[in-house]
């Protein structure tokens, strides 16, 4: 035998020391990782997994983990924020649904013991509770809509002006209750938008709701040609400070004592799944609400 064929042995058996040395430290460092693991999710802390290993592929495997660690984290803090929410909602639903269902129940007892001529001014004020109980229940609707991720949007390409004006129609009555005088400056020139219909009538709704809670007797829609809606009423009752909270949920304008309840919020939501933008300004006194959809060519 030569030399060289010693210097081949002597070679593998290094290169087989060499293995059994990685092999080894990478199981060492593997049940670091293990134990880590094991503690910080026991212990439920907001730790990342940390080794000494300077090894290309061992920091690949801590940093995969600690990426689905903070997801795991994420939707934990999701689901809690969403848990305190619901909690939330229905302390104040159940709130705001008492109060018309006591007055209705009053005004039944009122007329099982009133005049015949008393009757139809009781009939009218239950009605009007009835509706509040009616918008209650469709806030409600809205919210388990928009709190549903895996929601299922219909969009397709639909005339705003055409919807909008609907919309508007529908509110003549409430408006000409409220005293309201609307002033409505909708281009002639089509625009189309691609949206789901039936979540984008109801944004309409509910700013049209909220604008019948806030309006000191005027109201002015514009459609643009740009494609741009805005929704201003004079509103005294509020400023600027509260403006940029009023899409926050139940928010409360202290000296009207009047609550924008989840109208707006879910407004702004459901632009939001539409790929559109929902904006509130305060200026000279109105309160305007400024919309606009994603164009696609």
């Amino acid at each position: 035998m030569n030399i060289g064929f010693y210097i081949m042995i002597i070679i593998l058996f290094l290169v087989c020391i060499l293995l059994i040395m990685k092999i080894y430290t990478m199981k060492k460092y593997i049940r670091e990782i293990e134990r880590e693991l094991n503690d910080i999710l026991k212990s439920d802390t907001n730790h990342l997994i940390t080794i000494s290993s300077s090894d290309k592929s061992i920091k690949n495997l801590a940093n995969s983990l600690n990426s689905e660690l903070k997801e795991l984290r994420n939707q934990k803090l999701q689901y809690e924020n969403g848990n305190q929410e619901l909690k939330t909602l229905i302390t104040n639903i159940s709130h705001d649904m008492r109060t018309p269902l006591t007055a209705i129940s009053g005004y039944i007892d009122f007329m099982k013991e009133s005049e015949e001529e008393k009757t139809q001014e009781y009939i009218e004020i239950i009605e009007r509770k009835t509706n509040d109980l009616i918008a209650l229940t469709n806030q409600l609707f809205d919210f388990s809509k928009t709190m549903d991720i895996g929601v299922k949007l219909e969009k397709q390409k639909y005339c705003i002006n055409e919807i909008l004006e609907e919309t508007l129609a529908n509110y003549y009555s409430i408006f000409k209750a409220n005293k309201i005088e609307p002033q409505i400056d909708i281009c002639k020139e089509k625009i189309y938008r691609s949206f789901d219909k039936n979540t984008i009538i109801r944004v309409f709704e509910n700013i049209l709701s909220n604008i019948s809670k806030y309006s000191n007797g005027d109201f002015h829609v514009i459609l643009a040609k740009d494609g741009k809606i805005t929704f201003s009423n004079e509103a005294t009752s509020l400023d600027a400070t509260t403006v940029q909270k009023i899409f926050d949920r139940y928010f409360t304008v202290e000296n009207a004592k009047k609550s924008t309840g989840l109208g707006l919020s879910i407004a702004k939501q459901l632009v939001e799944l539409n790929n559109g933008n929902i904006s509130a300004k305060y200026i000279d006194g109105n309160l305007m609400i400024e919309i606009e959809f994603e164009q696609k060519e």
